[in-house]
C-alpha cells in the first residue's frame, strides 16, 4: 500500500472517533487537555490493536482466498464507507443522556465500539502488501490525534460537525477500496 493511500486509511478510520469525540468533548464542562489527552490515549491503543487482531484472522486466510484478495478488500471498504456514510446521514431519534464525566470504561467501550471498522479493515489488509504494524501505528497515532482534538472541540462544535466527519470518513474509506483494486487490476 502506498503511503499516501495508508494516510488517508489511519484518517478514514479516525473519524467515527472522532465525531464520538465531539459528543464526549460536548458533553463535558470545558474540557481540559490533559482529558482530551487521556480520551485520545485510550482511542488511539484500542484502534491501533483492533486492525492487528483483523489482520491475523485474514492472514490466516490467505491461501484460500488468494485470488479474490484484492476484491473482498475493496469489498469491505465500500461497505465501511457506505456503513460510515449512513450513520453520518441518518436521523438520531433521542438524544443520548450526558454524564458529568467519562469513565476509563465509557471511553474504553466507545473506543472498541467505533474502532470494529478497523478490525474489517485488518482484515482486508491481510490481502494486501502492507505492513500492519505501520498501517496500525499510523492508525492508532491519527485516532489520537483527532479523538484529543474531537474532545476539545466538542464543546465549541458539537454534533455539527461529527456526522459531516463520519460522511468524509467513509468516502475515503471507499476510495482507498477503489485504490486497491485499481493498483491490482491494473498490475
Amino acid at each position: 500500500m502506498n503511503p499516501v493511500a495508508l494516510v488517508f486509511l489511519a484518517l478514514a478510520m479516525s473519524t467515527d472517533a472522532f465525531a464520538a469525540a465531539i459528543g464526549k468533548g460536548s458533553s463535558l464542562h470545558k474540557p481540559r487537555f490533559i482529558e482530551a489527552l487521556r480520551t485520545g490515549l485510550i482511542f488511539g491503543v484500542i484502534e491501533a490493536i483492533t486492525p492487528m487482531i483483523g489482520w491475523a484472522i485474514g492472514h490466516a486466510a490467505t491461501r484460500w482466498v488468494e485470488n479474490w484478495d484484492h476484491w473482498i478488500a475493496f469489498t469491505l471498504l465500500v461497505a465501511l464507507g457506505l456503513h460510515m456514510i449512513w450513520n453520518g446521514v441518518k436521523h438520531e431519534a433521542e438524544e443520548e443522556e450526558k454524564p458529568q464525566q467519562h469513565s476509563f470504561m465509557i471511553l474504553a467501550v466507545t473506543a472498541v465500539a467505533t474502532s470494529i471498522d478497523a478490525l474489517a479493515v485488518g482484515v482486508g489488509l491481510a490481502f494486501v502488501n502492507v505492513n500492519i504494524l505501520v498501517a496500525a501505528a499510523a492508525i492508532g497515532l491519527a485516532t489520537m490525534t483527532m479523538v484529543t482534538l474531537g474532545v476539545m472541540l466538542g464543546r465549541v462544535l458539537g454534533h455539527l460537525v461529527g456526522k459531516r466527519a463520519e460522511i468524509v470518513g467513509g468516502v475515503v474509506l471507499m476510495l482507498v477500496g477503489a485504490t486497491i483494486l485499481y493498483e491490482h487490476l491494473s498490475a
